[in-house]
């Protein structure tokens, strides 16, 4: 599996037991949300590679507790610190509406007033506020924040965004 065909889920971020449980950091608002998963892939420096899950459950709300089949000790879990983790992009649910995954509208146009803006080479997602990354056809780059208020309308036929921007903000 490549990691482009996958999503990011969280980080193994301790160990639980000597039996080889794990704690995992869930990037999520609904980390019960995966609780019933049969297998994820873990990024070793070789690649992903898939562990069967044995066992996972919530840990004090914000974190899985995962037993997986491969790891049975205290010594096999310590490898396994610090490693992320990854689901088939196929596994998540579709959004609707003006909601969207930051991966899904790569290559999307931005549209204001039925005016190109650009295209969508990226998601930028350091400091407290997510900017796409746009393109425009004379090849200058514009980073506009990711914000609801700022969303009009989310085409997937056309692979278009409609936005309504601040005034000024392609000027800065």
């Amino acid at each position: 599996m490549r990691k482009e065909d996958c999503f990011y889920v969280g980080t193994v971020v301790g160990k639980f037991s000597f039996k080889g449980e794990l704690l995992v950091k869930v990037d999520s608002d609904n980390p019960e949300d995966y609780t019933q998963l049969e297998s994820i892939f873990v990024e070793l420096p070789t690649g992903l590679v898939p562990f069967f899950i044995r066992r996972c459950q919530l840990h004090k709300s914000n974190l899985l507790r995962v037993a997986f089949e491969e790891v049975k000790t205290e010594q096999e879990a310590e490898v396994l610190l610090k490693t992320a983790l990854y689901l088939p992009l196929s596994l998540l649910p579709p959004l609707e509406g003006n909601k969207f995954y930051y991966h899904e509208v790569i290559g999307y146009e931005l549209k204001e007033a039925d005016q190109l803006i650009g295209h969508i080479k990226g998601v930028v997602e350091q400091g407290a506020q997510a900017l796409f990354e746009i393109e425009s056809h004379s090849k200058k780059i514009h980073l506009i924040p990711i914000h609801d208020d700022f969303i009009l309308h989310v085409d997937r036929k056309q692979k278009v965004i409609n936005v309504k921007l601040p005034e000024g903000l392609l000027e800065l």
